[in-house]
């Protein structure tokens, strides 16, 4: 069960779900990341929903290696994450979870952003995507990410210009030109966020290049990483590594049932069929 449904019923509550999306899909949402609906959309809650968010949906890539189809929509993007159990990288896990925000009623701007590489390259723009957050309790407006793998914990303050301390590490904004910031983690570049508003169909020319080129780090390996409440849990290909209280143990999978029950067990992700890297598969 590892595909989502190409043609699922025109009665599931995840297809073509509107802007904001019905309270049914909302409470599956918060269902599917243990969590209750807030009594107010305030800061307190946002930085609830991220951590709960980031402890039960994984970053994976497996789609891109599975053959399964990226719709930048709210419809598919919740039907995969909810109504499917799965998980996704930047495109799919921050544009889920701001249909999530906004059916909440927390104010949600899409932002693009170029992450920096080896040697402090820019990547290619739109190569993440990112969310401006808007509180009903006068505080933010926040950074919230739930796409970018091993980063922060809770949500930035967009404004603040100082260290941010975060279970990560410490963060800081700084300014870049023409209005960009500069996201850093221990001093170390991340990514250089554009603050003018994108919608999600802005995002399909990265996530197809993303998804096909053999320079995207997405098509050259598989990843599935999850937070945990001590530390981290990584699968690359047969490579299982976790990480607690700072400690890293690595472990290699030698057949395929425990490349599936590690899949079931550590992500909550049912698979009919290992996933193999497109280029030990000898695809593009």
């Amino acid at each position: 069960m590892s595909t989502v449904p190409s043609t699922p019923s025109v009665s599931d509550p995840f297809v073509q779900a509107p802007q904001v999306p019905s309270p049914q899909a909302v409470d599956a949402y918060l269902a599917r990341i243990g969590g209750a609906r807030p009594e107010r959309a305030d800061a307190e809650a946002l930085r609830e929903l991220q951590l709960r968010h980031l402890l039960s949906v994984p970053f994976e890539n497996l789609s891109v290696h599975l053959g399964e189809p990226l719709v930048l929509a709210d419809g598919p993007l919740l039907q995969k994450i909810v109504g499917a159990g799965r998980g996704g990288f930047c495109y799919e896990l921050n544009g889920a979870f701001a249909a999530l925000l906004r059916g909440l009623g927390f104010g949600v701007t899409l932002l693009q952003a170029r992450v920096f590489g080896d040697g402090g390259r820019l990547g290619i723009p739109y190569d993440h995507l990112a969310l401006r957050v808007e509180t009903k309790d006068g505080t933010g407006p926040w950074l919230a990410d739930v796409g970018f793998g091993d980063h922060s914990h809770h949500p930035l303050l967009l404004d603040e210009r100082g260290d941010q301390a975060d279970p990560a590490g410490t963060f800081r904004l700084a300014g870049a030109g023409g209005g960009d910031l500069d996201v850093l983690r221990d001093g170390k570049r991340q990514f250089r966020l554009d603050t003018r508003p994108r919608q999600l169909t802005d995002f399909e020319a990265g996530a197809w290049w993303h998804r096909t080129s053999p320079s995207s780090h997405f098509t050259k390996s598989l990843v599935c990483s999850l937070l945990t409440v001590d530390g981290r849990i990584t699968l690359t290909g047969r490579k299982l590594v976790t990480t607690v209280g700072g400690e890293r143990q690595e472990r290699l999978l030698e057949t395929d049932d425990e490349v599936l029950a590690a899949y079931r067990k550590h992500f909550g992700l049912e698979l009919d069929r290992v996933p193999e890297a497109r280029s030990a598969a000898g695809g593009e």
